[in-house]
């Protein structure tokens, strides 16, 4: 798979875009966690090639407006990934999420009708490889605590105060 690479300033840090020819987002990652990057394109797509994208794109445009404050710019971003079926439904509904709110693993769970998976739940999380625009970071403990971020859980709490989240948890789950 020929995939392109943007590298894209942010307020948390650099980040890579990586976006087919089509400009469908196949992952976007954080400057410095390359290793990750590169484990989940790997396991993701097998073998790939990966070149500098030469011209800005919309989504980086988009994720710009996004750090500026406009926290619908991301939504109806094309994204594709490969995983299992339960990581894709995992990875659907998180897109559903509006920013400002949070769900906890197992609430997350309960709504796709498997009130047990909440580890499982976090494994689909823990391979996310589009951070916030399939966004991971709106998922907490059921205490209300942060955890579980593939980049940090201070660059969670940006993210999370950015989207002016409140973070004293009620469960929604029965």
């Amino acid at each position: 798979m020929r995939l392109r690479q943007n590298k894209i300033p942010s307020p948390i840090g650099e980040m890579l875009l990586i976006t087919d020819e089509q400009e469908t987002v196949r992952a976007l990652d954080f400057d410095g966690y390359q290793p990750h990057l590169h484990q989940l394109l790997q396991r993701h797509y097998g073998d790939y090639s990966l070149t500098d994208a030469a011209h800005d794109s919309d989504i980086a445009r988009r994720l710009q407006r996004y750090f500026s404050g406009d926290l619908g710019a991301l939504e109806d971003i094309r994204v594709a990934t490969n995983g299992s079926p339960f990581q894709q439904q995992v990875w659907s509904a998180l897109r559903k999420i509006p920013p400002g709110q949070v769900l906890s693993y197992s609430d997350l769970a309960a709504q796709l009708g498997q009130p047990k998976a909440a580890r499982t739940v976090g494994g689909a999380n823990a391979t996310n490889p589009i951070a916030i625009i399939v966004p991971c970071h709106r998922i907490i403990a059921k205490n209300g605590n942060l955890t579980g971020f593939a980049w940090g859980l201070e660059r969670k709490r940006w993210l999370l105060t950015h989207e002016r989240a409140v973070l004293h948890y009620k469960s929604t789950a029965r």
